[in-house]
């Protein structure tokens, strides 16, 4: 029995000493392997500014109205439907009834008389024919209505906008125009009209643009109108920001070391889809965040920057 017992000790005291032998792992690799790999970016100063779009529409606002000058026979027609004329164009011609049934008889008889009876209507102004309302050979009146001419120069985009944005528009003298096919326009806003509609609280605004070709009426473009302008705010790229599921906290990962990142709640301001304004805390030009591998980290995260 002594002897189980000393085998046993002796046993014992073996594996105590090979355990003590046994060196202590070294836990500082794992460590090192568990740090996130991440990339940082600094923040960055730059103007940033937010955007409304509305709808505008194209609209003539002097419209001609070309009358007869004498009552007789539409003679001839110079223009038709949609024709763009040019100031002093001669756009009808009229014959009197004498004319039209005595024909040139009077100046077969005395060619120095030189009779007509014709009357030449001529356009006041430059602009486009939008409507016609009678056809060659019809008898009209004097005074009565042969076509109506809109006034190239009058060309206007109406912006029907909440009367709570007034102020912005005020502000934004100059806007861009984006017409259905792309195309861009320069325009300055007037001054607003002195009626805001009663259901809607909108108030319709004149745009005003100088387009160097035709743009026809009741054409709708899109107007950019800028809402807020923050010159040399700082910025962070938008991926360096992140945010909870309901969007109502932002945060951002800042590097207070070359191995730990930390947790900072922002206020964010104007986001533009790359650039996020940040507007609080104050962070200096020097200051790191990190860019990429910033999902899923805790509030105090070890890390590893990518080279």
């Amino acid at each position: 029995m002594k002897n189980v017992i000393k085998n046993i000790a002796a046993a014992g005291f073996s594996l105590l000493l090979a355990a003590c032998g046994t060196p202590a792992k070294d836990h500082s690799l794992d460590t090192l392997e568990q740090r996130a790999t991440v990339e940082i970016t600094p923040p960055k100063r730059q103007d940033m500014a937010s955007y409304v779009d509305f709808n505008a529409s194209s609209s003539y606002l002097e419209k001609s109205y070309i009358k007869a000058s004498i009552n007789g026979y539409l003679k001839d027609m110079k223009v038709k439907m949609g024709d763009v004329v040019y100031s002093g164009q001669v756009l009808f011609s009229l014959v009197t009834k004498e004319a039209q049934a005595i024909g040139n008889s009077i100046n077969q008889l005395d060619p120095a008389f030189k009779f007509s009876g014709t009357s030449h209507i001529r356009a006041a102004v430059p602009g486009f024919i939008m409507l016609l309302s009678h056809q060659k050979g019809d008898y009209v009146s004097e005074g009565e209505v042969l076509a109506v001419l809109s006034n190239k120069n009058s060309l206007v985009f109406l912006l029907d906008a909440p009367y709570a944005m007034r102020q912005s528009l005020v502000n934004n003298a100059a806007v861009a125009l984006t017409l259905p096919d792309g195309e861009q326009l320069a325009g300055t806003i007037g001054v607003p009209l002195a009626s805001v509609d009663s259901v809607a609280q909108t108030q319709r605004f004149i745009i005003h643009v100088s387009p160097d070709h035709a743009i026809p009426e009741n054409l709708v473009a899109l107007v950019r109108i800028v809402n807020l302008y923050h010159p040399n705010a700082l910025t962070l790229p938008k991926a360096a920001v992140l945010s909870n599921e309901t969007e109502d906290e932002f945060w951002v990962m800042k590097l207070n070391n070359d191995s730990t990142a930390v947790k900072v709640v922002v206020e964010k301001g104007i986001d533009d889809g790359r650039q996020v304004e940040i507007l609080a805390p104050a962070f200096a030009a020097n200051d790191r965040f990190v860019l990429s591998g910033n999902y899923g980290l805790a509030d105090t995260a070890k890390v590893k920057i990518k080279r």
